[in-house]
């Protein structure tokens, strides 16, 4: 299985969206400074996750949030 999932952190007041195969694990490197974008913050949350069968159909669902540009699309995601 593969995830599109998208986390939050309240001290940078940001969404970030991302795909893996495992989200736990995922999580914990963005908590750990693992990856680029998200080491400005240590208080990520999982705030929502998708579940697909292949790698390209997380990978896609993950460009189409991110080419929407929109917090408020993003939000009611969330919700």
């Amino acid at each position: 299985m593969y995830y599109t999932y998208i986390i939050y952190s309240a001290t940078i007041n940001k969404y970030y969206v991302g795909s893996c195969q495992d989200v736990a694990e995922r999580l914990q490197d963005h908590l750990n400074s693992r990856s680029k974008y998200t080491k400005v913050a240590k208080d990520w949350e999982l705030k929502h996750f998708e579940t697909y069968l292949t790698r390209s159909e997380a990978c896609q669902r993950e460009m189409q949030i991110k080419k929407i540009k929109s917090r408020k699309y993003i939000e009611n995601l969330v919700e």
